[in-house]
Order: C-alpha cells, then structure tokens, then sequence
C-alpha cells in the first residue's frame, strides 16, 4: 500500500522492502533488517534496551536526546532528485528508552561518496514502543 500510494495520497516515495525481525531480549526485536527491491538499501541493527544512554553519546541524558528526537519531522529524496518530501511525526504522547546498539550498519550512511569517512558518526539508540501516532504532510524542501 506505501508503495503505490506514496507521492500520491500521503509524502514520501516508497519501495518495496522486505523487513525482518526476531524478537529477543528485554521485548525488542534485535535483529532488523530492510531491504529494498533494488537491493540498494540494507540497515541492520542489534540491540537490547538499557538502563541508561552509551556513555560516548553527544547527550547527556535520555531526556536530551529524546526532546532532540521530539522534532519529528524528517525528508526523503524523490525521484526528481532535487525534491525532498516532508513528514511529521504526531503523537498522542512521547515515551522513549535507551537502546544499547551492539551493531549498526546502514548501506546509506556507509556510502563514502556521500559520507567521507569521519564525516558521520553513530550516536546513541532510542527505542519507542506501543504510540499511537500518524504522519502527516510536511513543507517540501528543494535542494
């Protein structure tokens, strides 16, 4: 359904992509990974939840990076390639937790072209669980 109605009824240009999941330790799904039918896009993490953020985080508190997270609002490249669609995360109400990350990797952010080595790095994990929430419409960006 994203996929078909996506760029038309709600933002967002949406692939296919297969999501698999394992669910483990302390309620959370592990092991999760996505890939597109193009087989361009690939994210896998493992993790559990934790009592407290990494201590190498840029926040200093689960507070911080959750009111960093609240934004919600996020864009997506577009097919046009110089257009970025816009959503917003609503929500009926905000309740994180720390995620303690073991492993991460994402084939986006892996790609050198794009990320010069030391250019990005991984933070910190959030988890949110069980909030009702919808997306809507943001202003499109033009880059």
């Amino acid at each position: 359904m994203n996929h078909l109605a996506g760029g038309r009824l709600f933002p967002g240009e949406h692939q296919r992509a297969t999501f698999r999941s394992d669910r483990g330790r302390n309620d959370v799904s592990p092991y999760i990974c996505r890939s597109g039918s193009d087989g361009r896009i690939e994210v896998d993490v493992v993790g559990h939840t934790a009592a407290q953020l990494d201590a190498s985080s840029s926040f200093s508190s689960v507070g911080d990076a959750s009111a960093f997270s609240k934004v919600g609002v996020g864009y997506s490249v577009t097919s046009s390639g110089s257009r970025l669609d816009g959503v917003v995360l609503k929500t009926e109400s905000w309740s994180v937790e720390p995620l303690a990350v073991e492993q991460a990797h994402s084939t986006y952010f892996g790609d050198s072209a794009m990320f010069p080595a030391g250019s990005i790095t991984f933070d910190c994990g959030l988890i949110m669980r069980n909030i009702p929430h919808e997306w809507e419409s943001a202003k499109e960006m033009y880059i």
